[in-house]
């Protein structure tokens, strides 16, 4: 049985917690050019969300790239969704506001 893509299971778990899915296409230029994948919406707040769909631990280096690119489009809050964070990872992100959603929490909220 072949495992079910980060980017489908993101959407179905932000889809069940009530958030609106905006899916980004290539017009949204200034969006799609720091690359985010999608904005998420509940109330008055939005947040980009990034999947990476690696096979490996995320490092700090790729959290700091989406907070810059979330700071240069003004948004607060962003999301990246992973296999795994490395600890340094967390960290920045925790400073920061940054969340981190890893493909396990995703399975566990699931089902």
């Amino acid at each position: 049985m072949s495992r079910p893509s980060l980017m489908s299971l993101t959407i179905k778990y932000f889809t069940r917690r009530g958030y609106e899915v905006k899916r980004l296409n290539d017009s949204d230029e200034a969006l799609t050019r720091p690359k985010f994948d999608f904005l998420v919406s509940k109330r008055e707040a939005i947040h980009p969300v990034r999947v990476k769909e690696w096979n490996r631990t995320v490092g700090v280096n790729v959290v700091i790239n989406m907070d810059q690119a979330a700071q240069g489009s003004s948004f607060s809050n962003p999301i990246l969704v992973a296999e795994k964070f490395s600890e340094h990872a967390k960290a920045y992100a925790n400073r920061r506001g940054i969340i981190l959603v890893t493909r396990s929490e995703i399975l566990r909220s699931l089902q």
